[in-house]
């Protein structure tokens, strides 16, 4: 597998456009992705029991149609808790842009993301849907689905299929309210290889645990975030069927991309200085793994030490003890970076001038080994900062 350079419409058959139509002041707020042909689709929507709009819609039409065609998508308005006429609104915005490229709306995504609570001003998404284009500044989508984010999040790479030549690529925004199990997240990905839908859920499903699912920012989980892949078969390759070495190897792509653009969500966490990766090994089985490394970079007190470069591996076990697993504490090791601070489950010294070095680094990673079992697993999130609370603080005013 390789990383190349490319966006969202780098694998055969996709094209993308971003552009400002008006739900923000200055910033790009609307785009689009197309393929060619119907894609196969496969799709994770949020845990949340209030959904926005958009979601029941795009679900829905996943669960009818069991292809796609077409992604839209506006930032700034999240269509979330406006009753029937938001289902409406959302509903016309799927048929609106069927109508302008000539397919079914079933075979149309929709999503929107920004504040909860405000309709979608029709007139603006007409007038932006009227500008978009087929083929259109693909690099632009990036930045047009992105809200409190500083920065695109996207990534490309190419494996080899037998002698066909796969493309998968991916785009994400997120920044605040990114909680385990997703959340004000939207995820896209793009592949040219020929796979069903039902295999390409089987694979989705299978990679959104240790990937989408294992980030976190701030606790919160929104009403707006989903996860959508779309494979149109344009590479010809031959079928990518489950329990076979094929299959292995696109979850082991598709891992790649999902880990990636989980990676970047985390790193550009609302007011976020540091990229926080906590690592727990040695525990008796995966899904305690997971809840120990989720619960050690959500604790507020952990994401607060860190942004204060203090190594208060203190906070740390104290989140191991109350993530849910059941777990021995008599021989647990902490590190922060490469220098122990805990072995056996008691204090090690260690030199201040090197952990300083440590604690200053734009990654700060923490290892638990409870020395319990054979399962690990990995979590993402990032620091606690002034700047978070300001940013909320003023998120709609």
């Amino acid at each position: 597998m390789k990383v190349v350079e490319g966006n969202i419409a780098s694998p055969l058959g996709f094209s993308a456009d971003g552009l400002h139509a008006g739900f923000k002041k200055k910033k790009l707020d609307f785009g689009w992705i197309v393929s060619e042909v119907p894609a196969s689709v496969a799709g994770v929507y949020t845990t949340n029991k209030v959904i926005a709009a958009p979601l029941l819609v795009t679900k829905a039409s996943v669960q009818k149609e069991g292809k796609m065609q077409a992604i839209v998508v506006n930032s700034g308005v999240a269509n979330s808790c406006t009753g029937q006429k938001g289902l409406e609104d959302a509903k016309e915005m799927q048929a609106l842009t069927a109508t302008k490229l000539g397919i079914a709306p079933d075979l149309v995504g929709i999503a929107s993301t920004g504040v909860i609570g405000d309709f979608l001003p029709m007139a603006v998404l007409k007038k932006g849907l009227s500008k978009l284009v087929v083929n259109g500044n693909s690099h632009d989508f990036a930045k047009a689905i992105l809200t409190t984010d500083t920065k695109e999040k996207t990534i490309a790479v190419t494996d080899y299929f037998g002698k066909d030549e796969v493309t998968m690529a991916g785009v994400a925004k997120g920044s605040g309210m990114i909680h385990p199990n997703m959340a004000t997240m939207l995820a896209f990905i793009t592949c040219d290889a020929n796979i069903s839908s039902e295999t390409l859920q089987l694979a989705l499903s299978k990679n959104v645990e240790t990937t989408f699912n294992q980030i976190t920012i701030d606790g919160d989980t929104s009403t707006n975030d989903m996860v959508l892949v779309m494979a149109n078969g344009c590479t010809k390759n031959k079928e990518i069927l489950p329990e076979t070495p094929a299959f292995d190897q696109f979850c082991q792509m598709l891992s790649f991309v999902m880990t990636d653009l989980a990676k970047k969500i985390a790193q550009d966490g609302e007011g976020a200085t540091k990229l926080i990766e906590v690592k727990a090994e040695g525990v008796a089985n995966e899904l305690d793994a997971r809840m120990i490394a989720k619960t050690i970079v959500g604790s507020s007190l952990v994401k607060t030490a860190i942004f204060g470069e203090d190594p208060n591996w203190g906070r740390i076990i104290a989140a191991v003890g109350y993530a849910g697993a059941d777990i021995s504490v008599d021989q647990i090791d902490i590190s922060l970076g490469d220098i122990p601070v805990m072995v056996a489950s008691s204090p090690v010294d260690f030199d201040e001038e090197d952990m300083a070095d440590v604690m200053q680094a734009d990654t700060i990673r923490i290892s638990v080994n409870l020395h319990s079992g054979s399962s690990s697993a990995k979590a993402w999130g990032c620091d606690l900062s002034y700047d978070y609370v300001k940013i909320n603080a003023l998120y709609r005013t």
